[in-house]
């Protein structure tokens, strides 16, 4: 990779980062100089990585430039219906495609899963590796970058959910049912039970949202 490649790449990598970290505030402005400075760059590589970002959809267009994207309860919704529809079919692409190996990885992931009381970040970290190793399975490239790109936008919100009472035991008994329909390729029952367990995802994520925006400290702001 050339160097000017690679202080674009370098450039978006971070700046995504940072705004999944909540370096910076929903809603907030994203000056090119600004941001040059700050990674110590021109604002070549930082208008490249902000148009990247937009096409991500973590970076919008307000009316005085671009800013961060603002986060509320419809983009929780909407990112949950694609991710439904896109989650049972790669469970049913890994059951019936899983090697051996696919199985065993799975298998390990969930037995390395955290149990017990665990910061939210951890459990939101062990969720995602579950679901990556699914994907894995299903070996569809296509289908693994649209969920990541979905992904993406739900780090954006706080990981309030995995803090709910019973929910990440409910979770670790539907990753244990799905990794049992992946090994016994019953495509069928793996589609229904990964497009139970994110509704059921869902549901709670909305719920801890809509809970933070009551508290007199929660920011919540809409499009």
């Amino acid at each position: 990779m050339s160097g000017r490649s690679s202080a674009r790449s370098t450039v978006y990598e971070r700046l995504q980062q940072e705004i999944l970290d909540g370096a910076f505030e929903s809603g907030e402005p994203l000056v090119e100089t600004a941001l040059a400075e700050r990674f110590g760059v021109s604002r070549t590589p930082v208008r490249e990585a902000l148009h990247r970002l937009q096409q991500d959809g973590i970076v919008e267009r307000g009316e005085r430039g671009l800013r961060v994207a603002r986060r509320s309860t419809e983009q929780i919704f909407e990112v949950y219906e694609a991710r439904i529809v896109l989650e049972g079919m790669i469970c049913e692409a890994a059951a019936q495609r899983r090697s051996e190996f696919d199985v065993l990885r799975l298998r390990n992931v969930l037995a390395a899963a955290p149990r017990g009381t665990v910061e939210p970040a951890e459990l939101m970290a062990a969720n995602h590796e579950f679901h990556q190793a699914i994907w894995k399975a299903s070996h569809n490239a296509t289908l693994t970058d649209l969920l990541e790109r979905l992904e993406v936008h739900l780090r954006r919100y706080p990981a309030d959910a995995f803090t709910e009472p019973g929910y990440w035991d409910r979770a670790l008994e539907e990753h244990a049912a799905l990794v049992d329909a992946i090994e016994a390729r019953d495509g069928t029952l793996a589609h229904r039970l990964g497009c139970d367990h994110l509704a059921h995802s869902r549901d709670v994520r909305l719920r801890a949202w809509q809970e933070r925006a009551a508290r007199p400290s929660g920011i919540v702001t809409s499009p």
